[in-house]
């Protein structure tokens, strides 16, 4: 009697480390939040167990939702400007000789060998007043006065773009390199224009890494604190922000734990509504 290679115990036993991982370290977590959230905070900053839902009713208090506002602007903002910046970068890397395509694709990853502050403080010495791009654009002649950029949302969404852009251009990269010359040559022959061939064959190809390359910025952009703390100053206040204040600050943790449970309800709502779409859109 022949034994199945792939028998249920077999299978239970290989997925076994998987899903233990995923149970302590994303399940866990995730129910200890939720949990959280609906309990009650003692004056003195501690956590009782007294069930309550007005740290979620506290949530749409017109002070908050502003915030969660600006976070879904600053987040799309983040996103679209990487797309633009990065769609045409990603094309030019996958269509290069391959000695030009190493070296783009090393430029991109050398931030990544940076320390995370140490680029993020680089910037604040470029656009602080009297900085860098002060005394450059004087220089050229292009600018007199002082130039307030730092501490403003403009700030917020320069340092969020450079943070996010590779990871953005590396899917792009990856899924625009697959496309055969071969099939752009044939939609030229058809008699396609430019705009046709990008619409009809680049764009549709590349959509699996644009919607990667989306989820990838957007997601961590929602819930960026870093960012926002270091280049926004105390004008710019995201969903990131309010979070880690309740934790660390204001010591009221079941409000920071709903505030953190709408995020993520929201975050994998709009992954869910982006695949489906982007399902749909490739079927086609």
């Amino acid at each position: 009697m022949k034994t199945s290679a792939f028998s249920p115990l077999r299978g239970i036993l290989l997925t076994a480390p998987a899903v233990m991982y995923l149970l302590a370290f994303l399940a866990a977590p995730l129910a200890l939040v939720a949990a959280t959230s609906v309990l009650s905070r003692s004056p003195y900053g501690e956590v009782v167990f007294k069930f309550t839902a007005d740290n979620y009713t506290r949530l749409f208090d017109p002070l908050y939702l502003n915030i969660l506002l600006d976070s879904l602007t600053i987040a799309g903002a983040t996103t679209a400007i990487t797309l633009l910046i990065g769609y045409p970068l990603a094309w030019w890397m996958a269509r290069v000789p391959q000695r030009v395509r190493s070296v783009a694709l090393f430029a991109i990853l050398v931030p990544f060998w940076t320390n995370f502050l140490i680029r993020i403080y680089a910037w604040i010495l470029i656009l602080r007043s009297g900085g860098l791009l002060e005394g450059l654009l004087a220089g050229l002649g292009l600018w007199r006065g002082s130039i307030e950029i730092l501490y403003t949302p403009w700030a917020v969404l320069i340092g969020m773009v450079y943070e996010f852009l590779p990871f953005m251009v590396l899917p792009l990269y990856a899924s625009l390199e697959k496309i055969d010359e071969a099939q752009l040559a044939a939609a030229a022959d058809l008699g396609a224009r430019p705009f046709q061939v990008f619409w009809r064959v680049v764009l549709p190809l590349g959509l699996p890494g644009l919607v990667a390359g989306s989820t990838l910025v957007f997601v961590p952009a929602m819930g960026m604190f870093a960012v926002p703390d270091l280049m926004g100053g105390a004008r710019t206040l995201l969903v990131g922000n309010l979070i880690r204040n309740q934790f660390l600050v204001a010591r009221d943790w079941p409000f920071g734990a709903a505030a953190a449970m709408v995020l993520v309800i929201l975050t994998l709502g709009l992954l869910v509504l982006y695949t489906r779409f982007a399902e749909k859109e490739t079927l086609v």
